[in-house]
């Protein structure tokens, strides 16, 4: 695997709309999570202003703290595999539930690994945060998040409960 996290930028507009595409077809298709949810906060094809809402600077009076998005590139087959969105640090909410990184793998490259290099590069996003100490949290349910954060090193701190679903908190020591 050739991968590279990288920003959206005009650049890579077509390999962004490509996924996302089928992204929100699957979504609409077979109602999966849409996992980082920051992907999905502004219509895409509006795309300067959804450049513009990838990240957080500052953190907000709704709680929102500063943040990162980054789309994992297969530089080999020119294509967006995936999505990254890295906190910087945890408010109270993100600490409970949320944690310092969530991801998302597009439907048709899904159980090829991909999961597993991503939280691998986004942890990486983390040591130059400083990021010494990262939370990752994922749906009970989920088998396949919680064996890509197992394969990164993560363990299992405890589960919680929020809105009815259980919530499982991984931290991974860097």
């Amino acid at each position: 695997m050739n991968l590279e996290l990288v920003e959206a930028t005009y650049e890579y507009r077509q390999q962004l709309f490509e996924m996302l595409t089928e992204w929100k077809n699957d979504i609409i298709v077979n109602h999966t999570n849409k996992a980082p949810w920051k992907i999905w906060a502004h219509d895409f094809h509006d795309f300067d202003n959804y450049i513009k809402s990838l990240a957080t600077k500052e953190e907000t009076k709704d709680g929102w703290v500063p943040d990162t998005t980054l789309f994992c590139l297969d530089r080999d087959r020119n294509i967006f595999v995936g999505a990254v969105n890295i906190r910087h640090y945890l408010n109270d909410k993100l600490l409970k539930t949320g944690g310092h990184i969530g991801d998302g793998v597009r439907p048709g490259e899904r159980k090829k690994g991909y999961g597993t290099a991503i939280i691998g590069l986004a942890l990486e996003e983390c040591k130059k945060l400083g990021i010494n100490k990262v939370l990752i949290c994922c749906d009970k349910t989920n088998i396949g998040s919680a064996k890509t954060i197992i394969n990164n090193g993560g363990v299992l701190e405890n589960e919680v409960e929020e809105d009815g679903r259980i919530e499982q908190r991984y931290w991974i020591q860097l």
